[in-house]
């Protein structure tokens, strides 16, 4: 796969994500099944920010991890065979390492810089960070399993 850059429509092809749970806008400077980019435009209207926290309000740390989840699954997604995707889910199945050093406000685009660490059989692992503005907010490593869809 050679894409440099997916957009959001692309990108709901690839997940079963919707709103308001897609969280990443588009995937920049992708590496076949290394590494990518993934903006996330946060927003004041985001659907946490009247909760979370009224007058203050907070990316949450738990939806910036999801936002890693979901990039990381769309890279996986992209870069592998699509006859061996159908009827796929990505499910998260271990967080380790995570550090939030900043809180996320609204009003600003996130790049969540994520690396495929390695993968074996149908188990990857990622590490990312996330970033605005060159600051760095938050990073971890994850684990996720590709499963088969309908079935728990």
């Amino acid at each position: 796969m050679s894409e440099k850059e997916i957009d959001r429509k692309k990108i709901e092809s690839l997940l079963p994500h919707r709103e308001p749970m897609l969280l990443i806008d588009k995937l920049i400077n992708i590496v076949h099944l290394k590494s990518a980019t993934a903006v996330v435009k946060v927003r004041k209207n985001s659907f946490f920010v009247q909760g979370h926290f009224p007058g203050q309000p907070v990316m949450p740390g738990v939806l910036i991890v999801e936002a890693f989840g979901q990039a990381a699954a769309a890279l996986t997604a992209l870069g592998i065979d699509r006859k061996e995707y159908e009827n796929k889910l990505v499910y998260l199945m271990s967080v380790e390492k995570a550090r939030f050093r900043s809180p996320v406000i609204p009003d600003c685009e996130l790049n969540l810089e994520i690396e495929a660490i390695r993968s074996h059989g149908r188990v990857w692992k990622y590490k990312g960070i996330a970033k605005v503005n060159e600051k760095k907010m938050a990073d971890a490593e994850w684990s996720a399993t590709i499963v088969d869809r309908n079935k728990q």
